[in-house]
């Protein structure tokens, strides 16, 4: 009996140093504090989340439909995958439209995904030929003709309007890498006792139940209405600020939000940053010219926030115009003679020529000038590498634009949008994660930027003839061009570039272009609310369409009793004092009042056409999203510690007994 319990004592001592090792892949364990015992359990994943957004009739986006964390194994995602118990799967985003497709057509396949880990890095955008979780007919709802089955956006798979009950994170580079290395190993492990799982904190719970809707979580205060702030400055900036001005108004216009399916990736290089930036470079080029004073006509500059949700900056701003409130005090919207959109231009680029196309709703005198203006301002840049051309007549209207806010409102609206597409875009990855840098062409942008300055230049002196002098006096400035792509559209530099930090301090290094949530009143913006593309953009053009610069001088407390502006007030907390008309216009569903510190949703208006149509967006309230990577002991591993333990205790037990046996005996012998 003392041999056979020696023997299994012998086995179990045997057994545990390979129990031992299943905790520590490297068999050392040398900790010298609790926080590296943690660093070495747990593996941070940095990601972007895909969050939950809120309108009048639901929900949509991604979210724990539990108030626990999730935690499983990662396994990559293959199209013929069976899952029989709850996984976090990797998935490559060639792979994204096709896995969410199954997940909605297979509730068996979705009840068992845990979570969501799409990949990133550049061989994942060269495999596809497009992704735009977008729909064919972007915003089609608030399309001002009734054909709203035209395929604008041929790629677009509409995923991004979808309702997940999971949560969903896309991958940097760096962490793409991990995850695929440790997938391979969860698939091919040897250890049938561990497993490499993912732990999705909390994501994006409304923070009461019940609150499933815009109307209900403003109501309770777990949401936040989507939106922003607009910028709009005039040049010159002396005229329009003149109650005896009457010129008519050339409104130029283009926006600075995008989307994507992922919140903080929403960089919109192609759609709308090209057209903004391009606009920015117009008015630089402008600023430069001499004799604006002299102008015929009034140029006033808008860059919309919130378009692609419902174009919330140009429907509102319409909406101040009307009520003739301070945001946009000096702008008399009876002298707005047309309307010139810059849309997407990055892309207008085919084997060294530049292409665009000017889409119009209509003819009207005001619009064949416009027309005509951009002709000549084509002609006038002496080149064959820049083409320009009107529109097919067989498109329905215009595409997909701010534009659309004014023909709602007055269909006999006049304006051009001009884009570098005929009649789809030329954007696969329009409202897309991947719509990057590398998306885009610098000298198309160059190129539009030319033909936007010249065109306005033409219009602003009534289409007269101009000399060769006074039209090589507009040129744009190619540095700020690519200066302008590196801070907004990259990491590196980012927004921490010379050009940014010339003007305001920055929150973050990373650009993302997704307009974010209002906080606070929205007729008095508190800088601190305001993010940081709007601030940068409201500086840049109140320095460069500020008057004369015998009006500068260090910001006091009567800068803007005298009608001046306090510019780089962010950089040494003075600031410098210019004459200028920029001014922020708060960007929110016209559907929402703000009173009481609290959000009230209004009753559709027969005065406000798009109101019926809105589905007035609000985000939930969150916190932090986070993700890590750790190992765990399956349930086998489990069963055979509490085996092997139950067993030691029995066996030291016996052995107890048995040696209080032996010595009983030895001691009756002496």
């Amino acid at each position: 009996m003392a041999s056979t319990a020696t023997e299994l004592l012998f086995c179990l001592l045997c057994l545990l140093p390979r129990l031992h090792r299943s905790f520590s892949a490297s068999g050392q364990v040398a900790f010298e504090s609790v926080p590296d015992l943690e660093k070495s359990m747990y593996k941070v994943i940095d990601g972007y989340p895909c969050v939950r957004l809120l309108n009048l009739s639901g929900e949509i986006g991604c979210a724990n439909p539990g108030l626990d964390k999730v935690v499983a194994p990662i396994v990559k995602f293959k199209n013929d995958i069976e899952l029989v118990q709850s996984i976090s799967l990797l998935v490559a985003s060639y792979d994204l439209e096709s896995f969410l497709s199954r997940v909605s057509s297979d509730s068996n396949f979705a009840r068992n995904v845990a979570g969501v880990l799409v990949e990133s890095g550049a061989q994942n955008q060269t495999d596809l030929k497009g992704l735009s979780p977008d729909k064919k007919f972007p915003q089609a709802e608030f399309s001002p003709y009734q054909n709203n089955k035209f395929e604008w956006n041929p790629t677009g798979s509409g995923i991004m309007w979808g309702l997940y009950d999971f949560p969903v994170f896309l991958l940097s580079e760096s962490s793409t890498q991990s995850l695929q290395e440790i997938a391979v190993k969860n698939e091919n492990k040897e250890d049938t006792y561990a497993a490499k799982v993912t732990e999705f904190d909390l994501v994006m719970q409304t923070t009461k139940a019940g609150t499933h809707d815009s109307e209900s979580c403003l109501r309770e205060g777990t949401c936040l209405p989507l939106g922003g702030y607009s910028v709009w400055s005039a040049l010159p900036t002396e005229n329009i600020s003149s109650p005896s001005s009457k010129k008519p108004i050339i409104l130029t216009v283009t926006s600075m939000d995008s989307a994507s399916f992922f919140r903080d990736k929403s960089l919109g290089a192609e759609f709308p940053l090209s057209g903004m930036i391009s606009l920015l470079a117009a008015v630089d080029a402008l600023s430069r010219v001499e004799g604006l004073d002299k102008l015929s006509k009034q140029l006033v500059f808008v860059i919309f926030t919130g378009e692609a949700w419902g174009y919330l900056g140009s429907r509102r701003f319409l909406l101040e115009l009307d009520q003739h409130t301070d945001a946009v005090n000096g702008i008399n919207n009876t002298l707005i003679e047309t309307v010139i959109e810059v849309g997407s231009v990055g892309k207008g680029y085919d084997q060294g020529v530049k292409t665009f196309y000017a889409h119009t709703a209509g003819v009207s005198s005001a619009t064949n000038k416009t027309l005509r203006a951009i002709q000549k301002a084509r002609d006038s840049l002496g080149t064959e590498s820049i083409k320009y051309s009107t529109a097919s007549e067989s498109n329905p209207g215009i595409p997909p634009s701010s534009f659309m806010s004014f023909l709602r409102q007055n269909s006999h609206t006049p304006g051009v949008v001009l884009e570098d597409f005929d009649t789809s875009f030329t954007n696969k990855f329009y409202h897309s994660h991947l719509d990057d840098l590398s998306n885009i062409n610098s000298s198309a942008i160059v190129a539009a930027a030319s033909l936007v300055a010249r065109t306005l230049y033409f219009l602003a002196n009534d289409n007269k003839d101009l000399s060769d002098s006074s039209l090589n006096s507009v040129k744009v400035n190619t540095s700020l061009v690519d200066e302008l792509l590196g801070c907004l559209l990259n990491c590196e530099p980012g927004l921490s570039c010379e050009l940014v930090n010339h003007y305001i301090s920055p929150s973050s290094t990373c650009p993302s272009h997704y307009v974010g949530v209002i906080q606070g009143d929205p007729s008095e913006p508190f800088i601190g609310y305001v993010g940081d593309v709007p601030r940068f953009v409201w500086n840049f053009m109140a320095d460069k369409t500020s008057g004369p610069l015998k009006n500068v001088g260090p910001c006091s407390e009567n800068c803007s009793q005298t009608g001046g502006v306090c510019i780089k007030q962010e950089i040494d907390g003075k600031g410098v004092c210019v004459i200028s008309t920029t001014r922020y216009v708060p960007a929110y569903s016209t559907r929402l009042k703000y009173e009481s510190e609290s959000w009230t949703v209004l009753p559709p208006n027969s005065s406000d056409p798009m109101g019926a149509a809105d589905p007035v967006w609000t985000e939930s309230n969150w916190n932090t999203i986070s993700l890590r990577v750790y190992s765990v002991q399956g349930a086998s591993y489990d069963h055979l510690i509490l085996v092997a333990g139950v067993a030691v205790t029995a066996l030291s037990y016996l052995l107890i007994v048995i040696i209080k046996s032996f010595i009983a005996k030895a001691l009756k012998q002496d």
